[in-house]
């Protein structure tokens, strides 16, 4: 039995879940998000808890029966708490600026570099660290690749963006001839 499947997922207060056959849709304080109900596995409500269970001990019902639970309780942690990611520009005459759903940065390059975040998704600027937030896990965790794909860090200096936790291996530069 999967240890993450078979855990229940609490509904907390001021969430409001229904349950189809074909998709599940969370309804909280943040807004709404809904998923599809994978084919090899049910999911029923009972107690003020959501419950997954597998059709059978296939290998795909198994691998599906982990999956849809961690997505409605990322569903759920969403609409009440919200997601965010932390990046961090390094570099000298790296620049970032905007907020909302834009950002203008100088990263070295010949021009100015413009990002427009789809809308769900929230970009705050505060000085060199730029916070991507927003309900959908999957959403926040793909925006912040993509800005951070714009100029990732290089080993020698470190220059570039970075996520807040993330540890750039340093290499050394030349030796020097003696």
């Amino acid at each position: 039995m999967s240890r993450i499947g078979k855990l229940p997922v609490a509904i907390p207060d001021g969430v409001t879940i229904t349950v189809d056959a074909e998709k599940v849709v969370v309804k909280g304080p943040k807004g709404e998000l809904s998923t599809p109900v994978l084919s090899h596995v049910t999911v029923t409500s009972e107690d003020g808890q959501l419950i997954v269970a597998r059709k059978s001990d296939e290998k795909i019902s198994k691998s599906q029966h982990g999956l849809v639970r961690s997505l409605i309780n990322n569903m759920v942690v969403g609409v009440t708490k919200g997601f965010e990611k932390q990046l961090e520009v390094n570099g000298v005459g790296f620049r970032v600026g905007g907020g909302g759903q834009n950002l203008e940065m100088q990263l070295g390059f010949s021009h100015p570099v413009k990002y427009q975040a789809p809308e769900g998704v929230d970009l705050k600027v505060d000085k060199m660290k730029i916070t991507v937030s927003g309900i959908d896990k999957q959403q926040v965790g793909q925006i912040a690749a993509e800005i951070r794909a714009l100029k990732k860090p290089e080993p020698y200096k470190g220059k570039g963006i970075k996520y807040v936790d993330e540890v750039i291996l340093r290499k050394a530069g030349k030796a020097g001839a003696k």
